[in-house]
């Protein structure tokens, strides 16, 4: 899908360390240059997402006035198609958003600089944790900077859950508690949800049982047993079946836009999806929602602390310098995590999620305190490796179940099958 590319030779200018201080402590940020720079900046997202980055580009133009930003934003599925054309024509913006499931590909294909020279002088991350910044490491190259870290979860309206004759989730809940929940709340005329992407919630039930969707060095699957697809994907097609959740046609047209799901709308309970996109689904819903945890058993074994995204820059930027500046004022600039909230997850400065403790929203202060009970429930996040190829086959086999056309366990093998020929040739 993406055509390898060389990178912009031109030697870095690197910030001194009184630029970075000034920058911490939110003062205009010495310019590398008089010359004017343009950026280009690209990220997917909803409404709420789109209004704050533009809000945090123009405090930095404002902060440096020869730098000129150019946004480029979509859903999370075009943005993809968007940018693969781009990556292939050697026409990347400058600064990309990358996701987990793509950063191995585009660095590893040449597409991403490695900005480990940018480490501690253009960029700060004296305060990151150590196995965070990692995340963002692929053969020992930094191709991206964590934005933040976050947990899976179940984000739902208690009102409604009522209203299904629910009370409330139970704390330790299970698989089954789920499916039981489901069905009560499609007798009161409720979706209990809008599914689960396929890669992300499988992958967590397999940690569940002591494997994961990958081995350890990205050449195969991660797991033996079959049974584990269909029992997965079986439940979810059949609660499809029974009305619980809506259809494959009606989930199709959604396109990952927040605004669009039935909790929004008010005919669904819930969404299953990062902590980090909780507060702009509290913006959207404008009711009262909580968090609950995973499903068990064995919760602890299958969830992970996630980086969010990535800023990474591209190897065709000719403006790396710039780029790699933006990148720490969004890290380290605490005016601009004000705007921020914590929306693209936890941050990953100690020094600014201290600061934030007094500035966030209630739903803000949700997500940090619902990060913070879940991280000693977490294990080790499962290597970041992995293909696009492999994710878009699993997520149109779940669609093709959710349609009934084919039976999980026929799914099961043609993904085990096609999956494995994918990844022993990456």
């Amino acid at each position: 899908m993406l055509a390898g590319c060389g990178g912009n030779n031109n030697t870095a200018a690197t910030a001194t360390n009184s630029e970075a201080t000034a920058g911490a402590n939110n003062k205009p940020a010495a310019t590398t240059s008089a010359e004017p720079v343009t950026l280009r900046i690209a990220w997917w997202g909803g409404d709420t997402r789109h209004s704050y980055t533009q809000q945090v580009i123009d405090m930095y133009e404002e902060q440096n006035p020869n730098v000129t930003i150019e946004p480029e934003y979509a859903s999370f599925d075009d943005y993809w198609k968007k940018l693969a054309p781009q990556a292939a024509a050697n026409r990347l913006p400058d600064i990309v958003q990358m996701d987990i499931s793509y950063i191995n590909q585009y660095g590893t294909n040449g597409q991403l600089e490695d900005m480990g020279a940018y480490l501690n002088k253009s960029i700060q991350v004296g305060d990151v944790n150590e196995n965070v910044l990692a995340t963002g490491k692929i053969d020992s190259k930094q191709y991206g900077i964590p934005l933040g870290v976050n947990v899976l979860g179940f984000q739902y309206d208690p009102a409604l859950l009522k209203k299904a004759g629910v009370d409330s989730i139970p704390e330790n809940w299970t698989w089954d508690d789920y499916k039981e929940i489901a069905l009560k709340s499609k007798d009161a005329g409720l979706y209990i949800d809008t599914s689960m992407a396929a890669d992300v919630f499988f992958n967590y039930y397999l940690r569940t049982k002591g494997v994961s969707l990958y081995n350890t060095d990205g050449s195969a699957l991660g797991y033996e047993d079959d049974a584990m697809f269909s029992d997965f994907f079986g439940m979810l097609s059949d609660l499809i079946v029974k009305g619980a959740v809506p259809s494959q046609d009606k989930l199709s047209q959604n396109k990952g836009v927040i605004e669009e799901t039935d909790v929004v709308k008010g005919t669904g309970i819930g969404v299953w999806q990062w902590s980090n996109q909780y507060v702009a689904l509290q913006i959207a819903v404008n009711r009262p929602m909580a968090l609950a945890q995973m499903p068990g058993p064995d919760m602890e074994k299958g969830l992970y602390m996630q980086p969010s995204m990535y800023w990474s820059i591209t190897a065709n930027s000719k403006a790396k310098e710039e780029a790699a500046k933006f990148i720490d004022f969004w890290i380290n600039n605490a005016e601009a995590n004000k705007l921020i909230k914590g929306e693209r997850g936890v941050p990953i400065s100690s020094k600014i999620k201290e600061s934030l403790s007094t500035e966030l929203t209630d739903s803000g202060k949700q997500v940090f305190q619902f990060v913070a009970d879940m991280e000693p429930k977490t294990s080790p996040m499962s290597p970041p490796v992995g293909s696009p190829e492999v994710v878009a086959l699993l997520t149109d086999l779940a669609e093709q179940m959710n349609f009934g056309q084919i039976k999980p366990d026929a799914a099961a093998a043609r993904f085990r099958k096609e999956a494995n020929e994918i990844l022993a040739n990456r």
